[in-house]
């Protein structure tokens, strides 16, 4: 049973930094897709970043302010956000094992699931 812990979250002003980290226990194999998701109060849970098989994907509305690490000897995954915008205020989750698609395919492809962790973006 693979067990996600997402941690970092809090609250920052505009232009702030916040690194979101998500500890993995249980069985994982380094090779699998791992992401983070986001999910804001009456949307839907949209993918903010994912890392597998050597490849990084980041959506559109974070590429050049976010970047995806994972260090799979200590079976970490990180989030370093950077130029907070208020519209990044979201609860974020960490995701694990999606096998047969690509690793952006979508949160219905992932199999395990933190908790979340809230980023509040607000001046």
């Amino acid at each position: 049973q693979v067990q996600l812990v997402e941690s970092g979250g809090g609250s920052v002003q505009p232009g702030g930094s916040l690194r979101l980290s998500c500890a993995a226990s249980g069985y994982t194999y380094s090779s699998y897709c791992m992401g983070w998701f986001r999910q804001a109060p009456g949307k839907g849970r949209e993918v903010v970043a994912t890392i597998g098989s050597g490849n990084t994907y980041y959506a559109a509305s974070v590429k050049g302010r976010f970047a995806i690490s994972r260090d799979n000897a200590k079976n970490m995954l990180y989030l370093q956000m950077n130029s907070l915008k208020p519209e990044d205020t979201a609860m974020y989750y960490c995701a694990t094992d999606c096998r047969g698609f690509p690793c952006y395919a979508g949160s219905w492809c992932y199999k395990n699931w933190g908790q979340g962790t809230q980023v509040t973006v607000s001046s």
